[in-house]
């Protein structure tokens, strides 16, 4: 079987992402560009604010489950 998991984006954490946080920078990206970050249920709240603080327009979802 084939670990399909992805890490959460917050610097040394391991666990397993469970959300995805998309999120741009009005100063240099166009608006119809984003950047996704994923975060484990510890760090979701983390990043989310991280970009918030910094006035970027933030999104956050639940990532795509296993299709079977």
């Amino acid at each position: 079987m084939i670990d399909e998991s992805v890490d959460c984006s917050r610097a040394g954490c391991r666990a397993a992402a469970v959300w995805a946080i998309r999120w741009r920078n009005p100063r240099i990206h166009a608006e119809d560009r984003r950047k996704t970050w994923v975060a484990c249920d510890e760090h979701v709240g983390y990043l989310r604010e991280f970009l918030r603080a910094r006035d970027f327009p933030v999104e956050v979802a639940a990532l795509a489950g296993d299709p079977a």
